[in-house]
């Protein structure tokens, strides 16, 4: 299957991202936040020192608002955009996702150079029917050029939006997604599948192995913690990044020679 690509999230400077280009992670994913102060230099720097290294930058606005994600593209220019909206908070299916998919057409035909990655929502194990995973993918598939896998927070038989960690878009859960609906999604894709949701250096190998991914993605499995065992946001672990680099190598070699 090749190589895997290994994607690590929250790098917001250029020393942090210089230690994740070193250690060999492909993609280096930066977060802004805010509608309003949109413009931060320094994450500016980051993904400018990503460009001419073999490493790629993805960035991901925390908002909606078209005109605002047009400038923040044309400002920071990295190589990959990644929307993560909740799409579960339509009722179904069947509901008009127009907005988000001319938002996608617009991107692409305004910057043809910037690749877009789509997160496609996933219940944890033994909820799944409570999304409709393969039906999402099908209505975005044709203006994405990745999805991610990340895991939805859901009451035992319905959707809750407001249960998720940053309300109107999916992540940093630390908890995994039901890998079969994932390998379904992997199977029915013509564009390649990134697995995140609760990745880490304890379980990518078998992630890799069962589900058999383009790549994984980690966020809160790969973040420093604080005096009290906590989760630090937007501060990477390096030895863990290590590690997790290491087992995504390890798996795909016995992928590869199997």
């Amino acid at each position: 299957m090749g190589k895997i690509i290994t994607q690590i999230y929250e790098v917001q400077t250029p020393a942090e991202a210089k230690q994740l280009i070193e250690l060999g992670v492909d993609h280096i994913g930066s977060v802004i936040v805010s509608e309003d102060n949109w413009k931060v230099p320094l994450i500016k720097e980051t993904i400018e020192n990503i460009k001419g290294t073999t490493s790629k930058s993805s960035l991901i606005p925390l908002f909606k608002k078209a005109e605002i994600i047009f400038k923040v593209l044309a400002y920071y220019r990295p190589d990959i955009v990644h929307f993560c909206d909740d799409l579960s908070n339509h009722n179904n299916v069947n509901e008009n996702y127009e907005e988000l998919l001319r938002l996608q057409k617009n991107v692409r035909e305004n910057f043809p150079e910037i690749k877009i990655m789509r997160s496609i929502p996933i219940a944890q194990p033994g909820r799944t029917e409570t999304v409709k995973t393969i039906e999402l993918a099908r209505i975005f598939e044709p203006v994405s050029d990745f999805f991610l896998t990340d895991t939805l927070l859901t009451a035992k038989s319905n959707v809750s939006t407001d249960q998720q960690p940053v309300n109107g878009f999916i992540g940093i859960t630390g908890k995994t997604c039901d890998w079969d609906m994932a390998l379904e999604l992997v199977h029915s894709s013509s564009i390649p599948v990134i697995l995140a949701g609760g990745i880490s250096p304890d379980n990518v190998f078998d992630g890799i192995t069962y589900v058999r991914p383009a790549g994984v993605d980690s966020c809160t499995g790969t973040n420093a913690k604080d005096e009290n065992g906590g989760l630090i946001r937007f501060k990477k672990d390096f030895e863990k990044i290590k590690r997790f680099v290491k087992k995504v190598r390890s798996a795909e070699k016995e992928i590869n020679t199997a």
